[in-house]
């Protein structure tokens, strides 16, 4: 972008720790879904389908927010934006405190709305800045680890939200739960939400007040031009694009999140810890990325690759025997890991093939728009709304299978499909035929 930095600092350093720190926190926040949708589904006993709107109501909001979010951003500035933006996600965190009290499902389910408007915002103002706040040529080493910081975090939170919160409930997986039990778990999750809440609000405070250099804002009149979204989906290579980023999003949370709740549907005590084997994996697929694209493979290549290896892993997800403990014998015993069945380290692995999908598609996508590139990327933003109907095809195949919630892995077959027509054929299509 020819956009410059409109307050220079005399170093990169101290913007780019706090957007690091940023990408974190967003991370943190957005994997803790894994751990909380298997602890309220054995909470307020939902079904598989009933606990995927807790994902649902949480990815879904950026569907209506990403616009307004960009909007905010204009008027009041990046800055602000980001204190704005954690100043939802403490509201929200405090939401979960008489979520939790009243175990009404309803108030959950908008606490995770309005988790994930405030992560829209902050997202929307923090991404332009790994771009913007140093050199051009050196952004996609930033934007990688930026990636592993977000995956980082996602391997962190279920371990604290077990540490915290499940530590003290291990006995009571498989078992009906009286009333008093489930009113103790739920309470457990107020000290938590509410620690989570201040300290994010404090961080809003910290960010506002800090060094961050302001970026020069959008043209308003430019932005407002209706042709703008007719121009850029003439592109196809762009319009494919949103479509895989969909796919794989929804295929990245259904990896990430819903292995929980499988792993509670087996009887796994640390249930809630799952969320970090799938995110560990994907931190291996981004240094796998940075170390081979684009010195041993192209873009388009690690594309298929994952892929392919999304397509296989699926297909043996949904044969595996869930009482065969090959992997863990073989990676994880002998090391010190638990034992845990083929089918479940099998959608962990998923992560190392979802890795390389979110930076390979970006460039891809956004070739040839030249000044229409930055609506593009609004609509690239858009593809995360796949988090949000992901999850609940799954759940509602995980109902109507014979094959139940191992079965209902057979959804993102569809998904790793379409993302390998894009990575073979679909992304070299530049006019509509």
């Amino acid at each position: 972008m020819a956009s410059t930095i409109t307050q220079q600092s005399k170093s990169s350093f101290v913007p780019m720790a706090i957007v690091a720190g940023l990408f974190f926190i967003l991370g943190f926040a957005t994997w803790l879904n894994g751990s909380l949708m298997p602890y309220l589904k054995q909470i307020l006993q939902l079904t598989p389908f009933q606990a995927s709107l807790i994902l649902f109501s949480f990815y879904i909001a950026v569907t209506f927010t990403a616009l307004p979010s960009a909007w905010v951003i204009r008027k009041v500035g990046y800055k602000t934006g980001m204190a704005l933006g954690m100043v939802g996600m403490m509201i929200a965190g405090l939401l979960f405190i008489p979520a939790a009290k009243t175990q009404i499902f309803a108030l959950f389910l908008f606490a995770q709305l309005v988790m994930g408007a405030g992560q829209t915002l902050l997202q929307t103002a923090v991404n332009p800045y790994v771009v913007r706040i140093g050199p051009e040529e050196s952004a996609a080493a930033r934007v990688s680890v930026m990636g592993i910081l977000n995956k980082s975090a996602g391997v962190v939170a279920p371990m604290v939200f077990t540490a915290l919160i499940l530590d003290s409930f291990k006995d009571r997986v498989g078992t009906e739960l009286t009333q008093l039990q489930i009113d103790e778990m739920a309470n457990g999750l107020v000290l938590p939400y509410l620690g989570m809440a201040l300290f994010i609000g404090f961080l809003a405070l910290l960010v506002k007040k800090s060094p961050l250099p302001e970026l020069e804002k959008e043209d308003d009149a430019d932005l407002a031009n209706s042709n703008r979204l007719r121009d850029v989906t003439a592109h196809p290579n762009l319009v494919l694009g949103v479509v895989a980023l969909f796919f794989y999003v929804a295929v990245e949370v259904i990896a990430g999140d819903t292995i929980g709740t499988y792993a509670l549907s087996l009887g796994i005590e640390n249930y809630a810890v799952m969320t970090s084997y799938t995110m560990a994996c994907m931190v291996l697929g981004y240094i796998i990325g940075i170390v081979t694209i684009p010195r041993f493979l192209s873009q388009p290549t690690a594309l298929t690759i994952s892929a392919v290896l999304g397509v296989i892993l699926t297909i043996l997800i949904v044969i595996a025997d869930s009482d065969s403990f090959l992997l863990a014998n073989a990676f994880l015993v002998p090391f010190g890991g638990a034992l845990l069945p083929d089918s479940l380290l099998l959608i962990a692995l998923l992560g190392l093939a979802n890795a390389i999908v979110w930076p390979a598609v970006w460039p891809l996508a956004l070739s040839g728009l030249g000044k229409l590139t930055s609506i593009g990327s609004a609509l690239l933003v858009m593809g995360i709304a796949g988090g949000a109907f992901g999850p609940l095809f799954w759940g509602l195949a995980s109902s109507a299978s014979d094959a139940g919630q191992q079965g209902a892995y057979l959804v993102m077959l569809p998904c790793y499909l379409f993302i390998l027509f894009y990575a073979v054929k679909g992304y070299k299509i530049k006019h509509w035929k």
